[in-house]
């Protein structure tokens, strides 16, 4: 059987589930996002490629207009692409299949997916996560912090702030919907409430909220466990909070709890500079990953997409 054989193109409804999340378990690289489960609550409608008998796979998370077939990056999604990581060779075959099927794609592979030869109307951007490591003791992780996030925890410790870890998700989604950094709807919050409530339900999840000394909630964010990883998947602050040096507050503590453990904060990102000074703040390290991209759409909708 040749290269071409082993990869196909698998529709959504004929993904063998078991197989599917055992690959995505016992990848070296597993990330929460790739679970079928995940991807049902984010992407709704996706396919996949994959190699052989679910030696590697790739969810291909597409949208249809115009009667063209695009790849795009769900929210709530940050690194998808080929699981476990292929050699160069197979992950070229991978990315030249995607360029065969759809005729334009702006997608997010996992860190562990390298750059590698591909087509020469295939980009490959790099982009930054921010991970810190949690197996130091508290001490040592804090010396790592910079000026500024120790300035502003000093501020934080003033204030009377107060840590609860498990706050109920309908009182951070009622303090998430009106405290948006960027514009959510109605479904993209009710994708939110599903992802959470399962990741409570099954144990992975959790919710952490900072309240002021009048007892009024102004940070919180929901954290993903995952493998090794501690993800801070969704947060939310409102003026009050950030007057408060609330998010400081939270983060803190979070690492004074974890520290010594063998986990890692995943805070992922952010290629927004003053995002990832905070996290960079807290001693994260950047991660590259890589952004796919190409543009094969007709011309008139070409000149669109670039804009």
């Amino acid at each position: 059987m040749n290269n071409n054989q082993k990869i196909k193109y698998i529709k959504h409804e004929d993904i063998d589930s078991e197989k599917w999340n055992r690959c995505i378990e016992n990848a070296p690289n597993s990330r929460f996002y790739a679970n079928d489960w995940h991807l049902d609550r984010t992407a709704v409608v996706w396919d996949a490629l994959i190699w052989g008998d679910y030696e590697f796979v790739m969810p291909l998370t597409f949208r249809r207009k115009l009667g063209i077939s695009y790849l795009y990056q769900p929210l709530f999604c940050q690194q998808l692409g080929i699981f476990p990581s292929p050699p160069n060779k197979i992950a070229a075959y991978f990315y030249s299949s995607l360029v065969k099927k759809f005729r334009y794609s702006d997608i997010q592979l996992n860190s562990q997916n390298q750059s590698v030869n591909v087509e020469a109307e295939v980009d490959l951007l790099s982009r930054e996560n921010y991970l810190l490591p949690l197996n130091n003791d508290y001490k040592t992780i804090s010396n790592g912090f910079s000026k500024n996030t120790k300035r502003n925890l000093k501020k934080a410790n003033s204030n009377n702030l107060k840590l609860i870890a498990g706050i109920r998700l309908e009182d951070y989604l009622a303090f998430k919907s009106i405290n948006l950094q960027i514009n959510l709807g109605k479904k993209e919050l009710g994708k939110l409430k599903s992802i959470i409530a399962f990741g409570q339900y099954k144990g992975f999840g959790e919710i952490h909220g900072v309240y002021t000394a009048e007892n009024e909630l102004c940070a919180a964010v929901y954290f993903c466990r995952w493998e090794n990883r501690v993800i801070y998947m969704n947060a939310a602050s409102n003026s009050q909070g950030k007057e408060l040096r609330g998010m400081y507050f939270l983060v803190d503590n979070f690492i004074q709890a974890n520290a010594e453990k063998n986990l890692i904060l995943d805070f992922e990102g952010s290629m927004i500079p003053g995002v990832a000074r905070f996290y960079g703040g807290f001693g994260a390290s950047p991660e590259t990953y890589f952004q796919l991209k190409f543009n094969r759409l007709p011309l008139p909708l070409k000149w669109l997409k670039r804009k």
